[in-house]
C-alpha cells in the first residue's frame, strides 16, 4: 500500500523537502527535490560520515542549485544526488524509490 509522503504543491521548484517515512522496516528522514519535472527521494545521510545533510531539522543549505552538508561542506548536485565536491566527491546519496499518485508524492511499502 503506498504510503503519502506529501502533495506535489508543497515542492518548489528550487526547495528540498524533509519528510519521515518507513523505508525498508525503518523509519528514515527522507529529503524529497523536484527540478525541472524531475522529481527525485533521498535518505537523509551524507555518504561521508553518516550525518543527516540538514543542519537543523528540515532546514538545508542550497548554493546555485547545489546541496550543501551542514556538517562537513560536501556539495551534491540535484536532482542527481552525486557528490560533487567535498570529502566524498564521487559517491552519491542513497535514492529512494518515489512516485507521483493523484498529485501526492508517495512511497511504496508496508
Amino acid at each position: 500500500m503506498p504510503q503519502p509522503l506529501c502533495s506535489l504543491a508543497e515542492l518548489t521548484e528550487r526547495g528540498v523537502l524533509a519528510v519521515d517515512a518507513r523505508v525498508d522496516g525503518r523509519e528514515e528522514s527522507l529529503l524529497l527535490v523536484q527540478r525541472d519535472g524531475s522529481l527525485a527521494a533521498f535518505l537523509n545521510i551524507c555518504p561521508h560520515a553518516g550525518r543527516r545533510l540538514d543542519w537543523a531539522p528540515g532546514k538545508f543549505l542550497l548554493e546555485g542549485g547545489r546541496l550543501i552538508c551542514a556538517a562537513h561542506g560536501a556539495s551534491f548536485e540535484l536532482p542527481s544526488g552525486a557528490c560533487v565536491g567535498g570529502p566524498c566527491r564521487g559517491q552519491s546519496l542513497s535514492a529512494v524509490a518515489v512516485r507521483l499518485q493523484d498529485s501526492m508524492v508517495v512511497i511504496d511499502g508496508p
